[in-house]
């Protein structure tokens, strides 16, 4: 077994998607740049040790992404201006944040059996009671997050309406005598179940965002927690690793003299979804 098969058996990703994936990065970092012709599929063949039938179904899915097209006796070539990806930016303040969400395109989904709210360390204690909402978040027509959001009732009922129609932090944000306290964000890379790839339109076992958003209010509770799955091919996370320490009028962190660490901004990052 060849060193490349051992890498494909450590996955479980269908092997059409980790070929595209590979094509892919070839494009995004201009090892293949705009408008030239690519490998033969012959090559491709050779190259990747797969069935041609593989390689045929991971430049499919780039042709429909828009970063390849092929010309009919001349071969495939990389797009002149390919689509651009990962327009979503996770903010990293809740000022930002609040902006970058208000005009999300929200399509809200029933549930009949809402899942139990668990909440996790740092997250605050519950509620009395919680309204559940699950959505798909859209853009220029295409899905690219799933919230599973878990809202505090007494939040709920006081722009009922409002919370059903548009992305519920922002309309959270709006509210009067609400004080936030905290609010965070964990993020985690995995994989599209069935569900996830239907709702998302992309292949099963394709790569996604899980995130972990919630806001607790000055008493301690959890007023907010979403479960969020976002496409990998959407959203893009950018950290001024200095933000903290240019508001505090630093250039940036000094060393310490006795060998110890940098020092290093110490508040947690505010993001949310």
């Amino acid at each position: 077994m060849s060193e490349l098969s051992k890498v494909y058996d450590r996955s479980r990703v269908p092997l059409y998607i980790q070929v595209a994936s590979v094509m892919r990065r070839r494009i995004e970092t201009k090892h293949w740049r705009p408008g030239q012709k690519i490998s033969t599929l012959v090559e491709l063949e050779r190259e990747f040790e797969v069935a041609r039938v593989t390689i045929r179904q991971a430049i499919d899915i780039l042709r429909e992404e828009g970063l390849l097209h092929s010309q009919q006796g001349r071969g495939t070539f990389v797009a002149e201006t390919p689509i651009s990806r990962y327009w979503f930016k996770l903010a990293t303040s809740w000022d930002v944040l609040v902006d970058t969400i208000k005009d999300n395109v929200v399509k809200r989904i029933k549930v009949n059996d809402p899942p139990p709210l668990v909440l996790r360390e740092g997250e605050g204690g519950p509620a009395p009671k919680y309204i559940f909402m699950r959505s798909v978040q859209y853009k220029d027509g295409e899905p690219y997050g799933i919230v599973n959001l878990h809202l505090a009732d007494d939040i709920f009922q006081r722009a009922p309406e409002k919370f059903r129609q548009h992305p519920a932090l922002s309309v959270l944000a709006g509210l009067k005598d609400i004080d936030v306290h905290d609010a965070h964000q964990t993020i985690v890379i995995g994989s599209a179940d069935p569900v996830t790839a239907d709702l998302l339109h992309i292949g099963l076992g394709a790569p996604i965002a899980e995130c972990r958003c919630a806001v607790i209010d000055s008493k301690g509770t959890a007023i907010y927690v979403a479960d969020i799955i976002y496409r990998s091919d959407a959203i893009k996370l950018h950290i001024d690793l200095f933000a903290i320490s240019r508001a505090g009028g630093q250039d940036k962190p000094a060393a310490t003299r006795s060998g110890g660490k940098a020092g290093a901004p110490t508040a947690a990052l505010r993001s949310c979804n």
